[in-house]
């Protein structure tokens, strides 16, 4: 893991490391989240936009240009009236939804543990409480 660690160091962690433009977007909220609908399946601009709720038209048009400058996608505009457009993993789109799914695949997994949590603390809470749980902790010295 260290030897990991400084392959890592020496690029990503560096101010002027220039893979952290890809880094961003590949896993920027919208990023993600296009690179694995379009893992599922090739879609149109409006099966994209109804799949993934919650983004503008903005963002998706923003997302979708950016990760095909990135290489990771390929917008196919077909020559028919009226326009028909397929966005598709490349190769390299697919490398990286196929590593980002086992993250959110824990992301779900996790929410769920956070939620029963929650719901827990609150069910045993004394009336009368606060109804507010710690989420901070004081930093340690070995934090500093």
């Amino acid at each position: 893991m260290a030897e990991r660690n400084r392959l890592i160091a020496g690029d990503l962690f560096s101010g002027e490391c220039t893979a952290r433009h890809l880094l961003s977007h590949v896993t920027s909220k919208w990023g993600v989240l296009v690179l694995v609908a379009l893992h599922e399946e090739d879609r149109r601009w409006s099966d994209l936009a109804r799949t993934i709720g919650g983004i503008s038209e903005k963002m998706l048009a923003q997302t979708l240009r950016m990760l095909e400058g990135d290489g990771l996608l390929v917008r196919d505009a077909r020559p028919v009236v009226p326009p028909h457009v397929v966005y598709r993993l490349t190769d390299e789109g697919r490398e990286a939804a196929d590593l980002l799914l086992p993250l959110l695949d824990w992301v779900r997994v996790r929410t769920a543990e956070a939620e029963r949590a929650a719901q827990a603390d609150e069910a045993a809470e004394p009336e009368g409480g606060t109804g507010r749980r710690a989420t901070s902790r004081e930093p340690r010295d070995e934090d500093r």
